[in-house]
């Protein structure tokens, strides 16, 4: 189980910096450098074994809150020409943020629950 761990956090820790690489092109894009790039790094520490359960666990928070606040009023996908631009981008935002709410929260229980990684 333990290595099934290390191949996850590997694993997220790339899709984490890809998705930070595809955002050159957003009007936020620093933001999403900063909250992508602070995942992957908190990736690679859990897969390194250097990580305590309370960081993954208060990133996990922000992010969720991060994911309320984005969220669209109404939302409408995440497909481009399925309906309002702004609502699409948000929809698409607050599930990347969701996303990495969730694998905050598998790292946290995984450290907490099953010692260091």
């Amino acid at each position: 189980m333990k290595t099934l761990f290390k191949i996850l956090a590997l694993v997220f820790a790339l899709l984490f910096l890809l998705a930070a690489l595809v955002q050159y092109n957003d009007p936020d894009a620093f933001l999403w450098y900063v909250i992508y790039g602070i995942a992957a790094l908190v990736s690679l520490f859990f897969f390194f074994g250097r990580m305590y359960y309370v960081i993954p666990a208060i990133l996990c928070i922000l992010y969720l809150i991060g994911t309320f606040w984005a969220w669209p009023e109404t939302f409408e996908g995440v497909e481009i020409g399925g309906g309002d631009i702004d609502n699409i981008e948000r929809g698409r935002e607050a599930l990347g943020l969701l996303i990495t709410s969730v694998v905050m929260l598998m790292f946290a229980l995984r450290i907490r629950f099953a010692g260091r990684s």
